[in-house]
């Protein structure tokens, strides 16, 4: 027995750790950059974007395909109940032998090269640009995943600190209540400090009961947008320093239309349209392409003996298809096709003026929050003096309890604002940045 004791002791020395160590690896620890690299792998819009990218270069094959020769071949066979093939009469030979010819079987080779085809040259115009476009709209997915990313990982943290800041404000009231409660009972106060100390701890109590369930939601959100399972837990890691020093920005940067996803987009747009006006104006000219057959006759009175012997045909030969009249239909998609370049001027010139208002609302939201950023800095540290010394005086018997608690609010104030304002301008950098078309997708 005591063998045994001493066995499975040795074993859960053994595994006890590894237990604990798979436990502690439970949660994920995440930075913003981790975030961020696993939403653009993961997320299902950056997915889909390049899915499309994909499908959009099968299609551009499948167009550009036809400049490549065709190739087919078919089989025929027919049994005559009454009269002779076509083909008998052609041939002086199986006219002449009186032989009731009713066994028919042909087989052909045919090849095809086209030279030139309106279609096919558009095909090929096209594929450029419409590889350009789809590249373009997996890069506007991109970034706008970094944006929401980077914005709902501030937002969790912001609410992770308001929590942080309410505990340690709900164990300074804790200890309030607890000097309020023995001065009360020491005959040195009235209860009137001891119910306040309470209400002031309630009220704390209850607003980090919601503090704690908006993360929860906040959380389950960030999860979404970076396509990461609901089931698994992720925790966020926070670097004040860093922020701190990633919150300024060059504000003397000059804005640049070109640099927008969304303006470059509506460019490789229009010139899709304008290949598309070339399509119509030039679809007046022939097609022309190069042809050629290879087929074998078969002839027989009875079909065990059709396959015997064979006559073969070879030719080779051009096709030139030209379009007369069409009824206006070229000169009707010629006029739709032009319309629409100009309906696309129209949105660049309206993005244009969307990309300015843009810009310039970002700046001002930057330039307010990181003037406010830097105010309400200093008062933290001003509020955590008054605190310090009006607990002290206090504690003397100098101060009511009503300066304690209004030293006490101010800090927490001052503490909850300072993380709302430094998380504000994080998130008000990275609009500046998508506005100037210089966030990093990388």
């Amino acid at each position: 027995m005591k063998k045994t004791y001493c066995s499975l002791f040795f074993i859960l020395t053994l595994t006890l750790p590894f237990v604990l160590f798979a436990q502690e690896k439970a949660d994920t620890v995440f930075s913003i950059k981790q975030c961020i690299d696993f939403a653009l792998k993961n997320q299902p819009a950056v997915r889909q974007a390049s899915i499309d990218q994909e499908i959009n270069e099968k299609d551009i094959r499948i167009g550009l395909s036809a400049w490549l020769p065709q190739v087919s071949t078919n089989g025929l066979y027919q049994h005559y109940f009454k009269g002779e093939p076509a083909a008998v009469a052609s041939d002086p030979a199986l006219a002449a032998s009186g032989t009731n010819i009713n066994e028919y079987s042909a087989l052909s080779l045919q090849a095809s090269q086209v030279i030139y085809n309106n279609d096919v040259l558009q095909a090929a115009k096209a594929a450029k640009y419409s590889r350009l476009y789809y590249k373009q709209n997996t890069v506007s997915s991109q970034i706008n995943v970094v944006s929401d990313v980077s914005k709902a990982f501030f937002d969790v943290l912001l609410s992770q600190k308001d929590l942080d800041i309410l505990n340690e404000d709900i164990i300074r009231l804790q200890r309030s209540l607890k000097d309020a409660y023995n001065r009360y009972q020491a005959g040195l106060v009235d209860k009137t400090d001891y119910k306040q100390a309470t209400i002031s701890l309630n009220n704390s109590l209850a607003t980090r009961k919601q503090t704690a369930e908006a993360i929860n939601s906040k959380l389950a959100y960030l999860k979404q947008i970076m396509g990461i399972s609901r089931d698994h837990n992720i925790k966020l890691a926070y670097d004040s320093t860093r922020y701190e020093q990633e919150a300024s920005i060059d504000t003397n940067q000059q804005l640049d239309v070109s640099n927008r996803i969304e303006y470059r987009l509506l460019q490789t747009q229009k010139n899709l349209e304008n290949v598309n006006v070339s399509y119509y104006k030039w679809g007046f000219l022939p097609s022309l392409s190069a042809n050629g057959e290879y087929d074998l006759y078969y002839f027989s009175n009875r079909f065990s003996t059709l396959y015997n012997n064979s006559t073969p045909s070879l030719f080779a030969g051009l096709t030139l298809n030209l379009p007369i009249f069409t009824g206006t239909k070229r000169l009707q998609n010629l006029s739709k096709a032009r319309l629409e370049v100009d309906r696309t001027d129209l949105d660049i010139e309206n993005t244009k003026n969307t990309i300015n208002t843009e810009y310039v609302q970002a700046l001002a939201s930057y330039k307010s929050n990181y003037t406010n950023w830097i105010l309400i800095k200093q008062n933290v540290d001003l509020a955590k003096d008054v605190y310090k010394v009006v607990s002290l005086q206090y504690r003397e018997g100098i101060k009511t309890y009503l300066d304690v608690i209004v030293a006490q609010s101010d800090l927490q104030t001052a503490e909850l604002n300072y993380y709302n304002a430094l998380f504000q301008l994080l998130s008000s950098k990275i609009d500046l940045e998508k506005s100037l078309g210089i966030l990093n997708v990388q």
